[in-house]
């Protein structure tokens, strides 16, 4: 099994975490393996990203006027990248929220992102949203 750069998988993760910041669903797929799945949050059923990206990049730019992730730390191993980050947003109501949790990265020989495993919880987020 090929092992990639550090710096390589590094750039994947920051250009996952710019284009949602950008809202950007077409630059934000690129970043993915053409059956990559994501579980975000942890617990609820995976999403195969090719064919959901749409509905999760529009839910976003449904709710928020901004969000600006900030990734805290970026741990790699292997192929693998796990990163702490917090996400501010300013909803289109003009609530501001703040949430954070941990995205662990499976990144593939190809250098994209093969799945996603989010430690989140959403519920805060929405608390925020309707307070």
């Amino acid at each position: 099994m090929l092992t990639n750069h550090p710096e390589a998988i590094e750039t994947i993760v920051a250009a996952y975490f710019a284009n949602i910041a950008a809202m950007n669903p077409e630059g934000w797929v690129e970043n993915f393996a053409e059956d990559a799945v994501s579980y975000d949050p942890v617990g609820e059923p995976p999403t195969k990203i090719h064919e959901g990206f749409r509905q999760f990049i529009g839910q976003l730019q449904a709710v928020f006027e901004k969000l600006e992730p900030i990734t805290e730390h970026t741990f790699v191993a292997g192929n693998e990248a796990a990163v702490k980050w917090t996400m501010h947003g300013l909803s289109k109501s003009g609530k501001s929220v703040t949430f954070e949790g941990i995205t662990i990265f499976e990144i593939n020989e190809a250098n994209k992102i093969q799945t996603t495993r989010a430690y989140w919880n959403p519920a805060l987020m929405v608390a925020q949203l309707r307070s």
